[in-house]
């Protein structure tokens, strides 16, 4: 067998799925792509479908909120976290929002390019949500002189097209010609359409000036909100005003074979557990979160919206957003299970693999993708040499070793065979790690399991339901009380964890 380079195995069911919903221009309902952590669903979106995406007429935004956590993320330097991104640290919801309305600004630019999103187009969808007389009154007022006076009288037009004057004083041609990269093509066009395009960016850049101005006059209301942990629809929706309006151009926008815009969230769990920092004049990650997705179901129930697809890891998602949010359809959901046993053999075996190695892969690990490609990785890394030098050692030891690096860093594998080398020291530290292992798990639980409250029925695919019963030999798998809990504080349980104690002199 020789070293092969990984590559990426396609999904044929699952592409056709998720591509025949982004290729339709406009659509009622939202896509989640959800299943659990390693399975591809990053991989499968960066790797097999986003390239087709943004070819011809079609044009996705990509936006993974991950990426706000510096220490957990591959873009810095880093590789994803196994557990939770709720266990990671929490982001700044400032950095959140800066990188979903930059994404949607790129791709409104990208529609004003292609002259499917004008000034008139702006100015028509903010006045239907938002009062724009006196934010506009003030804009014209900051940019020219005290005795320009406005009359009472004049139309919300009238002063849209004042104000526009005003800010397009504020930017040079050359600097509105990068955005959207005419500088060569500006040559060939006339006078008339360069101005149609630098009046639409420079509309764009207004409407996002009136929304900045109107949140400023709820800045108090938001700060008592947070203070006294009060609930205000309209304050949240005024913080996900700017996302939305660029979101409903873009869906007015969509034609199909000549501009189809898709949205791509990754990670939308992260924006869910966002926080506040000093200072920051914003509701909370939570109500954020709430509010951009009930404006973008209400979007695609009366109008239809640009596909948008959120993927996640959070079974928040798979089993409670339908409630929450609506009903049980309010969403499209597409889950992604990885491979089964059978289909991992077939990929892996002979390739990077042996059967025999399977076979033992098969039976601890299990056919997550990831698991396999960090495994293989280790496998070929120095470590996997110098380990198979040791006559004593095997192919298992390579395996127990990931297995400890995933417990120690994450505490996935909360029990496991010991080391089949007869060294005292090892079997020490195999020791330390299995009882603190149970320990954290059994925190982290709050000392006991209640899965029915959620309708949830994985309890057993929780390592710390594995480590509970491994601790607890005479306790059987049907031995749950009526509400769905599992009892662990038991005396055999004290005395077990009290005679391991006193035998490794923990």
């Amino acid at each position: 067998m020789v070293n092969k380079p990984w590559r990426i195995f396609p999904r044929p069911l699952l592409e056709t799925v998720l591509n025949n919903h982004a290729n339709h221009p406009r659509v009622h309902q939202s896509l989640i792509f959800h299943g659990p952590r390693g399975v591809g669903k990053t991989t499968l979106i960066l790797e097999r479908l986003l390239g087709d995406w943004n070819k011809g007429p079609h044009l996705t935004g990509y936006v993974d909120f991950a990426e706000c956590i510096k220490d957990h993320h591959p873009r810095h330097g880093e590789s994803f976290p196994w557990t939770s991104w709720s266990n990671c640290p929490k982001p700044n919801l400032s950095e959140c929002r800066t990188k979903l309305e930059e994404c949607l600004e790129s791709m409104a630019y990208q529609g004003v390019k292609l002259g499917t999103i004008s000034s008139q187009q702006i100015f028509s969808t903010l006045n239907k949500w938002h009062g724009l007389s006196t934010a506009l009154r003030r804009i014209i007022g900051s940019n020219t002189s005290p005795k320009a006076a406005i009359s009472e009288k004049v139309s919300k037009s009238v002063l849209w097209d004042r104000a526009l004057f005003a800010q397009s004083a504020r930017y040079n041609a050359k600097e509105i010609d990068g955005v959207l990269s005419l500088d060569e093509k500006v040559k060939s066009l006339s006078i008339e359409e360069a101005s149609y395009y630098r009046e639409a960016v420079v509309a764009l850049r207004l409407a996002k000036e009136v929304i900045k101005v109107q949140q400023d006059w709820r800045a108090n209301a938001i700060a008592h909100l947070n203070q006294t942990g009060g609930f205000s629809r309209s304050l949240a929706n005024s913080c996900t005003d700017w996302p939305c309006l660029l979101l409903e151009l873009l869906s007015m926008a969509a034609e199909i074979d000549h501009f189809q815009p898709k949205l791509v969230i990754n990670n939308i769990e992260v924006l869910r557990n966002a926080i506040l920092k000093d200072g920051e004049s914003s509701v909370s990650g939570p109500m954020y979160h709430d509010s951009l997705i009930w404006r973008i179901i209400a979007l695609g129930a009366n109008e239809k919206t640009l596909p948008v697809i959120f993927v996640t890891s959070d079974s928040y998602y798979s089993y409670r957003a339908f409630l929450d949010f609506g009903f049980i359809d309010i969403f499209i959901s597409r889950e992604n299970f990885g491979w089964t046993t059978q289909e991992a053999h077939m990929h892996m075996v002979d390739d990077y693999f042996s059967n025999s190695e399977w076979r033992i892969i098969a039976e601890v690990l299990g056919p997550n993708p990831r698991h396999l490609f960090e495994l293989y990785a280790l496998k070929q890394s120095n470590h996997h040499s110098k380990i198979m030098g040791d006559r004593a050692m095997s192919f298992e030891d390579i395996v127990d070793s990931y297995l400890a690096y995933l417990q120690i860093n994450y505490g996935l594998v909360p029990w496991r065979h010991p080391p089949q080398k007869n060294d005292a020291t090892m079997r020490f530290e195999w020791a330390k790690i299995q009882l603190m292992d149970f320990l954290m798990s059994l925190v982290k639980a709050d000392f006991g399991l209640n899965y029915m409250a959620d309708w949830s029925l994985e309890i057993f695919e929780d390592p710390c339901a594995a480590a509970l019963i491994e601790a607890c030999p005479r306790a059987d798998s049907n031995e749950l009380s009526e509400d769905g809990s599992v009892p662990v504080a038991t005396t055999s349980t004290r005395s077990q964890l009290s005679s391991f104690v006193a035998a490794t002199g923990l």
